[in-house]
């Protein structure tokens, strides 16, 4: 089960503590727009936001790292790979080549 997302997690937080999102905002050191924006579906908090927000709450973020095992392992992978030609190799490469470029030009322009 994937953990609840930020505004949830707020909103939840905030209504358990018994707080408007004005009370919030002033313990938080925050505004009420702010809150209200941090508690909309769309929101992505930086981590000592979401820190700071839940701790005017009276509530502690716990992060925890887990590894999640892969579907598949890499010898199978480097047999699917092997079993392709030369051409449907570098076909696959330039295609996940292209996506990484997106990828990482999508984040430069968020940054």
């Amino acid at each position: 089960m994937s953990p609840p997302a930020s505004h949830l997690l707020i909103k939840r937080a905030r209504h358990a503590a018994g707080l408007t999102q004005q009370e919030l905002a002033a313990l938080a050191g925050t505004t009420q727009s702010a809150i209200a924006r941090l508690e909309r579906a769309d929101a992505d908090p930086r981590i000592s936001t979401l820190t700071r927000v839940l701790a005017a709450c009276r509530q502690e973020l716990e992060l925890v790292a887990t590894v999640e095992r892969p579907e598949r392992d890499d010898a199978s992978q480097l047999r699917e790979r092997l079993a392709l030609s030369p051409a449907e190799r570098l076909a696959a490469f330039t295609l996940a080549h292209r996506n990484l470029v997106e990828l990482v030009d999508g984040a430069r322009r968020r940054a």
